[in-house]
């Protein structure tokens, strides 16, 4: 090793140490006890860990007559479909885009394209018109269906898709192979880095989404964990301070846990195969 490669190495552990130090405060702030969360100095490192924390998250969403596992649930629910179907869409609609010559095939892609220009802020008032003419305000079709068409997915996958050499498509389908066939064996897996990144993307911008389940639901029970984490810090309670910090790591941790297993995936996949003409 020489001295250039052990300088970079060291110097990228010291910043992955330093970037996890917020991961590892939420995990050691949800399993403190009551007296050690009101402690100053504050303590980085928990002494005494405990699950109390989150027996009295139990306790606090009682409050809410609906049970905390039922905003878990809705979160995880939403969160799959939502990135299973956006996914799917973005891939089966910039796959004839990419690798098709039909007429009007750019003026499509210039119109979605044009949507990046448009914030969330911007269409939010046409999105909840749409749905409420749907009728499937408070269900979970409301808060799936706005976030399938995503603009940024089609593009890069479009962008992933143009890299396949047609000759490969060509030599599969001389070997029988049909449309769906060549989709799915033979350029979902050569964009695998795309679909992943965008897998990692979807999922922690729905995990994470307030907007829609607080505009979309009327009911307690169709709301999302990020809802149920803002009523709780509503109320203020001092006593609560445990149950925030469980609510927090709770929260966190799917993304944290996908992000490990899809990112490995995404290097694996650009390290060690390519597109080759």
């Amino acid at each position: 090793m020489t001295s250039g490669e052990f300088t970079t190495i060291a110097a990228l552990t010291i910043l992955a140490a330093f970037m996890s130090l917020p991961l590892i405060f939420v995990v050691s702030h949800a399993l403190k006890p009551i007296d050690e969360l009101f402690l100053f100095p504050p303590r980085f490192i928990v002494r005494n860990p405990t699950l109390r924390n989150f027996q009295d998250l139990l306790i606090a969403t009682y409050s809410l007559n609906v049970p905390f596992i039922r905003y878990i649930f809705n979160s995880v629910f939403v969160a799959f479909c939502t990135v299973v179907g956006g996914v799917l869409l973005a891939s089966l609609a910039a796959y004839p885009l990419a690798k098709h010559n039909f007429p009007g095939r750019h003026v499509i892609f210039i119109v979605v394209i044009s949507a990046l220009m448009f914030t969330p802020q911007v269409t939010a008032i046409p999105r909840y018109l749409v749905v409420y003419q749907l009728g499937i305000i408070d269900t979970y079709f409301a808060l799936v269906l706005p976030g399938l068409a995503i603009p940024y997915a089609l593009f890069l996958m479009k962008q992933f898709m143009e890299q396949i050499p047609a000759a490969l498509i060509e030599s599969a389908k001389i070997d029988g192979a049909t449309e769906w066939t060549v989709f799915w064996r033979v350029v979902m897996p050569l964009v695998t880095p795309a679909w992943a990144t965008l897998v990692i993307i979807i999922f922690v911008g729905t995990w994470n989404d307030i907007w829609a389940p607080l505009v979309f639901t009327r009911t307690e029970s169709m709301r999302t964990l990020p809802i149920a984490l803002q009523t709780l810090i509503s109320q203020g309670s001092v006593a609560r301070q445990g149950a925030y910090a469980a609510a927090t790591f709770i929260m966190i941790t799917p993304p944290v846990v996908l992000f490990t297993l899809v990112q490995r995936r995404v290097i694996a996949t650009m390290a060690h195969s390519g597109i080759k003409a």
